[in-house]
């Protein structure tokens, strides 16, 4: 192995030296904001950090600084493998299925950043920029939010979340934090005839939340990743089979409780974290959302002036 601190991209990292530091010293991976160290043997784990994060920068020799020390491991039970996700050596999970292994490391790593993070107030929201504006798109799993956020991206969107916002209170501007999208069941076969030169992960199937599978961010989206942007739009989006595009305005004062749902820890930030989400919605056009057809839905955020 290196005995340079110097950083290199995953792809540049030869596959049996990202083998052997993830088996043994750990991969420091840089996924803005953060530094995540990440140790594990298992051939799938390898395999989508490989794919996924090629454009990404890493460390193969040990560091003095990681915001997260996370394993994912294999766990025997009688006439079945299973994985667990350690953090610090803490299990604050049931272990799921081998072939979950992948995806049981980017759950972990949202629950991670979810439950330890305060520094900004997080929300369960896609994030996307264009000219310096972000538009928040808050939504419950089964709205067809990050089959969305992934045809917006494809359609040169800056990607800044799949999974959550990252709001400064203090700043009001939103950090970006741009990781693999996390597609399920038929979104994935969408995708994957919309984006057909986009790069996919492993494919996790017979999970809680059916088969998923993981799509990598554009490389203007890593690019760009230490660069925040100010909200614009909040945008409540739900897929209804066979359904017209309707854009309707979302009542503010709806949006502010919409939000604080959404948040994992407004209650953190006290009268700041409720001043802030105000203030977003204040300085925000809000509209809910119902399509059936991606090209209707991508073609209306076209459309969206400032």
């Amino acid at each position: 192995m290196s005995l340079g601190l110097s950083p290199r991209s995953v792809a540049s990292v030869p596959q049996h030296e990202l083998l052997e530091a993830l088996r043994t010293t750990g991969l420091y991976l840089r996924t803005a904001p953060f530094v995540v160290h990440v140790r594990s043997a298992i051939p799938i784990v390898a395999e989508g950090l490989s794919r996924l994060y090629a454009r990404h920068v890493c460390w193969t020799e040990p560091r003095q600084f990681a915001d997260f020390h996370v394993t994912v491991r294999r766990q025997w039970r009688p006439g079945r493998a299973l994985c667990v996700f350690e953090l610090d050596g803490l299990r604050p999970f049931t272990p799921l299925a081998y072939g979950e292994a992948y995806a049981f490391f980017e759950w972990g790593l949202n629950w991670c950043i979810t439950s330890h993070c305060h520094h900004w107030i997080t929300l369960h929201a896609a994030v996307l920029e264009r000219d310096g504006q972000a538009v928040v798109m808050p939504a419950p799993p089964g709205s067809g939010k990050s089959t969305l956020c992934a045809a917006l991206m494809m359609a040169g969107w800056r990607l800044m979340s799949d999974e959550m916002a990252l709001l400064d209170p203090s700043s009001g501007l939103l950090t970006a934090s741009p990781r693999p999208i996390s597609l399920k069941n038929t979104s994935i076969s969408v995708m994957r005839s919309r984006a057909p030169d986009a790069v996919f992960g492993p494919m996790a199937h017979d999970t809680l939340k059916g088969t998923v599978c993981h799509m990598q961010v554009s490389p203007e989206s890593t690019e760009q990743a230490d660069v925040p942007a100010r909200p614009a739009w909040v945008v409540f989006p739900r897929y209804v089979a066979d359904a017209p595009l309707t854009v309707t305005p979302h009542p503010k004062a709806q949006a502010l409780l919409n939000l604080h749902r959404n948040s994992f820890n407004h209650h953190v930030h006290g009268r700041q974290g409720f001043e802030a989400l105000a203030d977003v919605v204040a300085q925000c056009d809000v509209f809910d959302l119902r399509y059936s057809q991606l090209d209707d839905a991508v073609a209306w955020f076209e459309r969206l002036e400032g």
